[in-house]
């Protein structure tokens, strides 16, 4: 938050040609290019509520709140002060305002409340809030992602799918049914497998209850402890299952076999609790057919993956924001910085890239909220593609605020330090990019959708148009997963913004499906950069 009224005329000198705080503007408003994906993916009806969101996140005050949550880390709590044992996390009071801004707004509880394009306008209160604080975006995403998987077992999803309906955060410890609104958790990852969760040593017995086991084992990355329940994946006698635990047991009690050892010292993410825990003979209770735990889980992994594309999205959204308006505000040689041809280019080139990943995250969402077998091979696809390019495009924005983009006190580093998480979590890229190549082989559907969605942009670029036409599945070859992916990821990008006639279709079929230099701003192509920049500009 700015101070108020700062002494500019120092004895040894004056403060000037400094810009202002972006602060007090719009962030849904001010950003073309969501408020005309929200159009063009069925939510206008949302509009008026996400104008509303925009306002509150582009407040000082909200802003004021993801710094805090920041920088006071939540604390682990393994007792009380008589010695009783209680693992709870304990966070900022901005860590709470910011989790019910989110879940209040509908965050988690649109896309199964029935609501008209609920993934869309899901897809879009997670864009908005990520540009306060990205750590809340996790125990909501997953809060949102378990609702599919929560159905694999008709009354675990009836006890549990109310309180994630609400829209209401409630942070209290106590058991779920008195609670206003509940938050789930996800555990699946163990020392030894990572990825791998098949390698999973976790094991689960029959507690005497019907459709009730106790859990042995341990995770190595339990992420938001202090949701309500979590869904984990455990070996029964018939194999890999899908296990919800819950903080409480239904008589009450707190869920003893549930630890938590240690809070992850992460390289971002701070507001954030990730946590290492154990099951000393947790109450768990099963959800789907026993030996089918990744078919089960995988329903809400797909929605979290979806997040990863969105959050991603708003990072390179929120740093371009930064970017423009620092150097619109600053001047050196005698010229505003956003007017000398070179930043001016590597600007441009920056808001193609954010214009496209949000275009394409906002498209991803209107495909989930259709049952379209394209999300099936879009979402790994989008994934790997915006995901992994965050962490470049953070840096780059960076590089235009200088030395100052550097320092702790404004909000470039945090951002940095969040960008490469997304690539990571549910899937680093080789295993997103192995996913399609499964799914190419596998789900003819979802290659026949792929392929009609691609298609349909045909006949407006010719070098789109080249590149459809290079595309051949049947010749995928895993050493090779890589360059694939990324070109159907340019492809699906190009293909929303032309089908969509956006005014940044042209540009990024210059710029990303030709030859041209590595760096952002590296390019000869003639295209308007004025046009771009003044498009993607933040208003306050």
């Amino acid at each position: 938050m700015a101070a108020i009224r700062p002494v500019a005329e120092l004895d040894t000198h004056e403060v000037f040609n400094q810009p202002p705080a972006l602060e007090d503007f719009n962030a849904f408003s001010s950003d073309r290019m969501l408020v005309a994906a929200l159009a063009r993916t069925g939510g206008a009806a949302h509009r008026a509520g996400l104008a509303a969101l925009g306002a509150r996140v582009g407040s000082a005050e909200v802003i004021a709140w993801g710094e805090q949550a920041n920088r006071h880390p939540p604390v682990l709590n393994n007792f009380d002060h008589q010695g009783r044992r209680i693992d709870e996390v304990s966070f900022h009071p901005a860590y709470h305002a910011l989790m019910a801004l989110g879940l209040e707004s509908g965050f988690a509880a649109l896309p199964w409340s029935g609501a008209a394009a609920g993934h869309v306008a899901h897809a879009a209160i997670l864009y908005l809030t990520g540009q306060a604080d990205s750590g809340t975006s996790c125990p909501m995403t997953m809060t949102y992602a378990a609702v599919p998987a929560l159905r694999a077992e008709p009354d675990v999803a009836a006890a549990w799918e109310p309180g994630i309906r609400a829209g209401r955060y409630d942070p209290a410890m106590r058991p779920a049914g008195e609670k206003a609104g509940v938050t789930i958790g996800m555990a699946m990852t163990e020392k030894q497998g990572g990825s791998d969760v098949r390698a999973n040593t976790t094991t689960a017995t029959p507690s005497g209850e019907p459709g009730w086991y106790s859990l042995r084992g341990h995770k190595w990355f339990c992420s938001a402890p202090m949701c309500d329940a979590f869904l984990t994946l455990a070996q029964t006698e018939k194999g890999l299952t899908c296990f919800l635990v819950p903080r409480w047991t239904p008589d009450g009690a707190r869920n003893r076999g549930f630890r938590i050892l240690r809070l992850k010292d992460k390289l971002g993410d701070r507001s954030n609790a990730s946590s290492e825990i154990e099951y000393h003979g947790a109450l768990a209770r099963r959800v789907g057919p026993e030996g089918r735990g990744v078919a089960t889980i995988i329903r809400m992994v797909q929605h979290t993956r979806l997040d990863c594309v969105v959050s991603s999205a708003q990072q390179m959204r929120s740093a371009l924001a930064q970017a423009l308006w620092h150097t619109a505000h600053r001047a050196a040689f005698q010229r505003r910085l956003i007017d000398q041809p070179l930043m001016a280019a590597v600007l441009a080139d920056l808001a193609l890239e954010s214009g496209a990943a949000t275009a394409l995250a906002m498209r991803l969402a209107q495909a989930f909220d259709a049952g379209d077998p394209l999300a099936r091979l879009l979402t790994p696809i989008a994934k790997y593609w915006v995901c992994k390019r965050a962490p470049g495009f953070v840096y780059e924005a960076m590089e235009c605020l200088g030395g100052g983009g550097y320092i702790e006190s404004g909000p470039m580093p945090r951002l940095f330090r969040q960008s490469p998480l997304n690539a990571i979590w549910e899937g680093s890229g080789n295993v997103i990019a192995l996913d399609v190549l499964r799914a190419l082989a596998r789900d003819q559907e979802s290659v026949a959708a792929l392929a009609g969605f691609l298609d349909a942009a045909r006949g407006h670029d010719a070098a789109y148009d080249a590149l459809v036409e290079s595309f051949d599945f049947s010749k995928a070859r895993e050493g090779e997963a890589r360059q694939l992916v990324e070109s159907l990821a340019l492809a699906a990008a190009a293909a929303v913004l032309i089908a969509w006639e956006d005014p940044l279709a042209e540009g990024f079929c210059r710029l990303r499906l030709a030859p041209r230099g590595a760096a952002y701003g590296a390019f000869t192509t003639a295209i308007d950069t004025r046009a771009i920049i003044d498009q993607a500009m933040p208003a306050v």
